[in-house]
């Protein structure tokens, strides 16, 4: 059966894990502009409001936003993992390059969404930082900032969680990845074995084949020789018998 129509050892097809991580990468790239939109909206919102102070956060969903797409690319490159064993099995060479390249596309597409994503986090960390500087300073200047500054250490704590989280999670697609690597050297080692142990059960067989049809000669060769030889002795007795 081809690669493509069905996974190695009865699991999931090339074409449903194919499908699953297309959807996943749509569902990545409308959170990723949400998250724009949210960093865009709040931007501006904190500019126009800069006059007065006023702070302005991120949103309250903004952290469970990141952390969620940073899952689904996670998991979008646990699946092109996946993807990279089935492609190889199939057997026919445009099929293969052709799921080669589909596969390189979804890859690339995931790297690119986590280092935007990694940008967009570094952002606004720096205009947290910025903003939090700024409120210190009104601070000092008037010492009614103290709620603004709670309100934004807040907000980079939630910040600052919602990285480690993330950090976590590379670090569980790491051991994934590491897993399903160790599992696919193990399956090419015992293919390894198999044809070596098929191999010498042919040489074996092809052995015995050669064994008997020698020993069916030497049979065959040997009753000659008797014949030959009986039929020497007859006609010796013959000629002996006439001649006396």
């Amino acid at each position: 059966m081809d690669a493509a129509g069905a996974g190695a050892g009865g699991g999931s097809s090339l074409s449903e894990v194919y499908q699953n991580a297309r959807r996943l990468l749509l569902r990545t790239r409308d959170g990723f502009a949400r998250l724009e939109r949210l960093e865009s909206a709040s931007f501006s919102s904190a500019a126009a409001s800069s006059s007065s102070s006023a702070p302005l956060g991120l949103g309250l969903d903004s952290p469970e936003l990141s952390f969620s797409i940073k899952r689904d690319i996670a998991q979008i490159q646990s699946l092109c993992t996946e993807m990279d064993h089935l492609w190889r099995s199939i057997a026919a060479n445009g099929q293969r390059d052709l799921w080669r390249r589909k596969i390189e596309q979804v890859a690339e597409e995931a790297d690119s969404l986590k280092e935007s994503l990694e940008k967009l986090l570094l952002r606004q960390q720096k205009r947290m930082m910025e903003a939090k500087e700024r409120a210190e300073l009104f601070q000092r200047a008037n010492g009614e900032s103290e709620h603004v500054l709670r309100i934004f250490d807040d907000e980079a704590q939630a910040l600052q969680s919602a990285r480690n989280s993330s950090m976590m999670l590379e670090q569980a697609y790491d051991t994934g990845v590491a897993v399903l690597s160790k599992y696919a050297e193990q399956r090419d080692r015992l293919k390894r074995a198999q044809r070596k142990a098929l191999d010498i059960l042919n040489t074996v067989g092809l052995s015995n084949s050669v064994l008997k049809l020698i020993e069916r000669r030497h049979r065959v060769d040997k009753w000659v020789a008797y014949g030959g030889m009986a039929a020497t002795i007859i006609v010796v007795f013959l000629f002996w018998r006439w001649t006396h």
